[in-house]
C-alpha cells in the first residue's frame, strides 16, 4: 500500500498539487483551528517539505519564495509572525478506537524567522513539524491531493476546511458523498462552543458560504442535503462530483481572474461592465454598435447601408452638441434612436 509520504516524493515537481496526510486533511482532529491566512501557510509548509514532512527534520522557504505564490504576495516577517503563532497553537486530537488511545500533539513544534537579510527579500524561514505530526505523517497511508491554486484563492478557513476534507475523500472508491452530524460539521469548521450556535447560523456562515465558493473555484461541485429528526436537523449530506471539462475550463478563467468582484459574480450582484461608445475610428467590427447600426439605420437609394464612418462621426458630434457623454447609461438606446432618424448629405 502506497504511503502518504511516498506519493508526496512522486509529486515533488508539480507545482499545481499538495499532497496531504488525509488525517490533517479531514480536519475532525483539530481544535483551535488556525485563520484563513494560518491555514494557507500551512498548506505551503507542507507543500515545501513534500516527501520528507514525515521526517524530523529542519524545513525551509524564504520569504522572496513566499511573495511569488498568488494570494500571498504581501506578507513581511511581521505578518507572517502571529501566523506561525496560530499554527503552534493549533491542537490535533486523534482518537484511535481500534487500538483504545488518544493521542494529542499540535502541528508546528519549533519555527525560526531569520530577518537579518529582508531588505535584500531573503528572510529565512525554518521550522520543524511536530512529533506528533511527523509520526501521523509517517504512518499515513490515505491522503488528499489539494488544488494548489484553489487553496490560495479561497476567501474563507471554512471554505480552506471543507475544501481540504472532501479532497480526501474524493478517489475512494464508490464514494461520492458523506454524512456529517452537525456536532461533526462544527468540529470540521473548528467552530467553537458558544459561536453560530444555531444550525441555521452554522448553515448560512459557514456550509453554505463555503459550498459555493468551493463551487466556483474548484474542479468540484458539493451539494448539502440536512437529513432531520422531527423538526430539529440532525446531520448533512455532502454529495460532490467532478465538474465537466467546459465547467472546469470556467473554473479557470475565474481563477484567472482578480478577486476583486468573485463574490459578487458568484451571487449574481457585479454590475454589468459601463458600456461606451467608441471615441474615434470606425464602428466596423465593434458589437454592438456595428449591428445596432446596421440593423436600424435606414437604408438610402438603392437599400445600401449608409457610410458607417459617417454615421459613427455624425453620432458623436450630436452627442457633443447635446452634452451627452459616450458612456451615458442607456448610450446603446440613444444610438439605437438616432440611426433610425439619420440621414446623410448626399
Amino acid at each position: 500500500m502506497l504511503k502518504t509520504t511516498q506519493v508526496a516524493a512522486d509529486r515533488a515537481h508539480d507545482q499545481t498539487k499538495t499532497v496531504l496526510p488525509a488525517e490533517v486533511a479531514r480536519g475532525v482532529y483539530m481544535q483551535n483551528a488556525p485563520s484563513l491566512k494560518a491555514l494557507k501557510l500551512m498548506h505551503l509548509m507542507i507543500a515545501t517539505a513534500g516527501g520528507r514532512m514525515a521526517e524530523p527534520v529542519q524545513h525551509e522557504m524564504r520569504l522572496s519564495d513566499i511573495r511569488k505564490i498568488d494570494g500571498l504576495g504581501h506578507h513581511t516577517h511581521e505578518t507572517l509572525k502571529p501566523l506561525f503563532g496560530e499554527l503552534r497553537a493549533a491542537t490535533l486530537i486523534h482518537d484511535d478506537t481500534e487500538k483504545k488511545r488518544v493521542q494529542i500533539g499540535g502541528i508546528l513544534d519549533v519555527a525560526l524567522l531569520d530577518y537579518r537579510h529582508e531588505v535584500s527579500g531573503d528572510t529565512l524561514l525554518t521550522w520543524y513539524f511536530s512529533r506528533m505530526f511527523t509520526a501521523m505523517a509517517e504512518q499515513s497511508n490515505h491522503w488528499a491531493i489539494m488544488d494548489r491554486q484553489t487553496v490560495f484563492h479561497l476567501g474563507s478557513k471554512y471554505s480552506v476546511l471543507l475544501f481540504q476534507h472532501i479532497s480526501s475523500l474524493t478517489k475512494l472508491d464508490h464514494v461520492t458523498g458523506k454524512n456529517f452530524t452537525v456536532p461533526e460539521l462544527r468540529a470540521m469548521f473548528g467552530v467553537p462552543d458558544g459561536k453560530l450556535p444555531r444550525f441555521a447560523d452554522l448553515n448560512r456562515r459557514a456550509l453554505e458560504a463555503a459550498i459555493a465558493e468551493i463551487n466556483q473555484i474548484s474542479r468540484l461541485t458539493l451539494t448539502a442535503t440536512p437529513r432531520k429528526v422531527g423538526r430539529t436537523v440532525a446531520s448533512v449530506t455532502i454529495s460532490w462530483e467532478e465538474k465537466p471539462l467546459d465547467q472546469k475550463q470556467d473554473t479557470r478563467r475565474e481563477l484567472d481572474r482578480p478577486k476583486v468582484g468573485r463574490k459578487a459574480r458568484r451571487e449574481g450582484t457585479a454590475e454589468a461592465p459601463v458600456l461606451a461608445f467608441p471615441k474615434s475610428g470606425s464602428l466596423k467590427g465593434t458589437e454592438p454598435w456595428d449591428g445596432l447600426a446596421r440593423t436600424h439605420v435606414t437604408r438610402v437609394q438603392g437599400g445600401h447601408i449608409p457610410d458607417l464612418r459617417g454615421l459613427t462621426d455624425a453620432f458623436r458630434n450630436w452627442c457633443e452638441a447635446k452634452a451627452i457623454p459616450l458612456d451615458a447609461k442607456g448610450i446603446d438606446r440613444t444610438f439605437t434612436g438616432f440611426c433610425k432618424t439619420y440621414r446623410p448629405i448626399i
